[in-house]
């Protein structure tokens, strides 16, 4: 058995507290990795506020850089000592939610079961072999982890859901890390104009350095509007990667309209923000219209996209250590989440463990 620190819930509502979590020997399927680095995401935010009680002690995170320590019999990709990536996201590419719902860490805290899927707020973690990415070692540095979800997650949408290509005009709400990754994404296949939108003006004047062509401040300006008179007609995508009910509602109303005509397609509306329970959506867009709407979650081939980010980062087109703006200790994981929620964060933010 191992014991290492982590960033622990110890009960819904609290702050998070650092203390000793066990990992038991590895089941044949899974792999223990020495982490190095874990992104801070939203979803950890919405993560914490909604864990009942059930839930707790919990660990938090999914996406993280580090070192296989130890390997289960089963684990044929990964062996001891090899640079991996740890993501939510299985390699195999399960369908649905069933699997990554329902794995669990095989980890205790005082005795008792850790839930969390793919946790990475600890220097250890005990995880699916599925959730384990093999990269090379000349890659294993902090600012990789957020190849795990931020990376896979808003440039995925752009490259493999929404397929975007050269000259169509692409919308992104929210210039966090997300936001900035499908920025990013549709800067580097040639969309045109690549339109920020947010509340702050530092975080889109950081976009521009990511590919964005246009920036709207909806703080100050209808977005819906502005980004009508930038297009002319209505963009060709349109994503919410926020995660609000008015953004996820706002997407649908930025896409260009089709018509009657046979192959006269609407503009594509894509969701990758956490999703809310409901929403309100008229239904002429789709039958008038002929817009779509898309939900996004990581889409992503682990084992050929990572390597494909990681590439990029080398060669200057996908900087990784430029996204990355604020790095924390794993003593200072309740005030990065903190950070986060207030909106302090531009870019992606990281926990350096070792």
């Amino acid at each position: 058995m191992l014991k290492t620190r982590a960033a622990i819930l110890t009960k819904p509502g609290t702050p998070l507290e650092i203390d000793e979590v066990e990992i038991q020997d590895p089941r044949p399927e899974q792999v223990v990795v020495q982490l190095t680095a874990t992104g801070v995401c939203l979803s950890q935010v919405h993560e914490i506020a909604l864990a009942t009680a059930d839930q707790c002690p919990r660990l938090i995170g999914h996406e993280g850089v580090g070192v296989a320590s130890q390997v289960g019999k089963d684990v044929k990709h990964v062996k001891e000592g090899d640079a991996v990536i740890v993501t939510w996201v299985p390699r195999a590419g399960y369908p649905g939610r069933d699997f990554i719902d329902n794995v669990t860490t095989h980890m205790t805290y005082k005795g008792k079961p850790v839930s969390g899927a793919a946790p990475t707020y600890a220097e250890d973690v005990a995880v699916h072999e599925q959730l384990v990415v093999p990269i090379d070692s000349k890659d294993m540095y902090p600012e990789a982890s957020i190849v795990g979800c931020a990376i896979l997650t808003g440039a995925g949408a752009v490259f493999h859901t929404a397929k975007v290509r050269a000259e169509e005009s692409v919308v992104v709400i929210g210039a966090g890390g997300v936001g900035l990754s499908a920025i990013k994404m549709a800067s580097l296949l040639n969309a045109y104009p690549i339109i920020a939108v947010d509340i702050a003006d530092d975080k889109l004047d950081y976009s521009k350095k990511w590919g964005a062509t246009h920036t709207i401040n909806s703080k100050k300006v209808d977005s819906v509007k502005a980004v009508w008179e930038m297009t002319g007609r209505g963009a060709d995508f349109a994503f919410d990667a926020v995660g609000t009910k008015p953004t996820h509602e706002a997407i649908l109303n930025m896409v260009r309209g089709g018509g009657p005509g046979a192959n006269n397609i609407g503009g594509m509306a894509v969701l990758i923000g956490w999703p809310q329970d409901e929403m309100t959506v008229d239904a002429k867009h789709f039958v008038y219209h002929q817009r779509q709407y898309r939900g996004s979650h990581g889409s992503c081939i682990p084992d050929k996209d990572f390597p494909m980010y990681l590439r990029l980062s080398r060669e200057g087109k996908f900087p990784l250590k430029e996204l990355v703006t604020r790095s924390y200790s794993l003593e200072q994981s309740q005030e990065a989440i903190d950070d986060l929620k207030a909106g302090r964060i531009a870019g992606r933010a990281i926990l350096k463990f070792r």
